[in-house]
């Protein structure tokens, strides 16, 4: 294996599929005075927290939104430093639907935000699969989301190798292949899109630091924030949103989540988990082409192609017991030697000799509880409404969650997809919602 280490600044400004550098001053991001008051204030700008803005705009127009987001530039946002993969296969019939409509936000997406976005989406699939011990959970699986609309197909490893002629089937019993609604996509064209469009419909964003609530009567009415000049302001509301990712569980402490008595002792179970993305190249014999799918092997190492300059990016989760700090995002590049690249070179013989060109790290809004999204209202706080936790799925799930929240706050229940389950009692309750042999 060959390996080149760009310079630390080139590992810090790469991001995946289209490079943008955010080249205009960040003061274009800035507003110009900040409200005191609003109907609906939501803690995070990043993609769950902007597309609920876009929707509670485009469905109450009069509503006054207010976006608090304290990293205006998103470079720490989990949002813009994903791998962008929209897909059906998943376990629980929730997540599915939630993909469903994802697939349907985008194929129109030109509709909903303007012709001026593009998403760049890649329709070429995912590919999961699943050695004898996982195969008939993935079989399972792919029934269950065909029965919801979508379009997937099982493979025997004799298939495999013949659609997928650069695949070593060694230890593969079957594979599933998404035929429709799924591949990849600009994940910070999308945030733009929601976020733009909600400011053009009115909603107003704050560049701020959460920094406290008020209470009154049980329910929380106020916000502090901490401007980036070190102001401190406070802004009322009546409804709260809470979807700041990864710190979720660290502004729900604020607001005595957590650290209270009865249902306020329980916290909500976020916390930033770090991830590696690793961008390589390979001269193999017999290399993956432009329309190899997202593949993600038993052991969870993923790879697809990106672009089409002869990239491909890899990553795979860790173990708890491998996880590492997250007191920063460098990449650790022994992780790749060690956990990503052989299985790599196992499952794509001409990955056997790469070069790794870039790297990111991006965090996880990982929920550890049971790893699957928070959506709904808080138990104590009837005007806090959680949205958070997803785990590495939320950039896909993000059109779905949005209108989601949108419709609790307007129509005081879920109207097309019903999220009861992704509530916060099921933590209360000790009762996991868990995915099933899924990434």
């Amino acid at each position: 294996m060959i390996r080149s280490i760009s310079s630390g600044l080139q590992q810090q400004i790469f991001r995946c599929q289209s490079v943008r550098l955010i080249s205009s001053s960040t003061s274009q991001l800035k507003e110009k005075e900040c409200p005191t008051e609003c109907d609906v204030l939501v803690i995070g700008g990043g993609g769950v927290g902007s597309s609920t803005a876009f929707w509670l705009k485009q469905r109450a127009k009069d509503l006054k939104v207010v976006v608090v987001e304290k990293d205006p530039a998103y470079k720490q946002a989990s949002t813009v430093l994903s791998v962008g993969g929209l897909r059906q296969q998943f376990s629980l019939a929730e997540n599915i639907q939630m993909s469903l409509f994802g697939a349907d936000f985008m194929r129109n997406y030109k509709q909903y935000l303007g012709d001026d976005v593009d998403l760049n989406f890649s329709p070429h699939g995912y590919l999961i699969l699943a050695s004898e011990e996982g195969a008939q959970q993935l079989t399972k699986n792919s029934k269950l989301q065909n029965e919801l609309g979508a379009k997937n197909e099982l493979l025997v490893a004799k298939n495999l190798k013949a659609k997928f002629p650069w695949i070593s089937t060694e230890g593969i019993a079957l594979g599933c292949y998404g035929l429709e609604k799924e591949g990849w996509f600009d994940p910070w064209a999308l945030l733009m899109g929601f976020k733009n469009k909600a400011k053009e419909m009115g909603a107003q964003f704050v560049d701020a630091e959460v920094d406290g609530f008020a209470c009154k009567d049980n329910d929380l009415n106020e916000v502090n924030i901490r401007m980036e000049n070190g102001d401190r302001k406070s802004i009322k509301f009546n409804q709260c949103i809470l979807a700041s990712g990864a710190k979720s569980g660290d502004i729900g402490r604020m607001a005595n989540i957590g650290t209270g008595s009865g249902v306020l002792s329980v916290p909500i179970p976020v916390e930033p988990r770090k991830r590696y993305v690793y961008v390589f190249s390979t001269q193999g014999d017999n290399c993956p082409g432009l329309a190899t799918p997202l593949t993600i092997d038993p052991n969870g190492t993923y790879f697809r192609r990106d672009g089409l300059g002869g990239n491909f990016l890899a990553g795979r989760s860790p173990s708890e017991d491998e996880e590492p700090v997250c007191e920063n995002l460098d990449v650790d590049y022994n992780y790749f030697d060690t956990d990503v690249w052989p299985t790599l070179a196992t499952r794509v013989p001409a990955f056997e000799s790469v070069k790794c060109n870039h790297s990111w790290a991006g965090y996880y809004e990982y929920n550890t509880f049971d790893a699957n999204g928070i959506v709904g209202m808080h138990p104590y706080y009837k005007n806090l409404y959680i949205a958070t936790g997803f785990s590495g799925h939320g950039i896909q799930q993000t059109p779905a969650v949005g209108r989601a929240i949108s419709e609790l706050i307007i129509d005081g229940k879920f109207k097309t997809i019903d999220l009861t389950r992704l509530g916060f009692e099921r933590i209360i309750n000790g009762e996991q919602l868990l995915e099933i042999n899924i990434v």
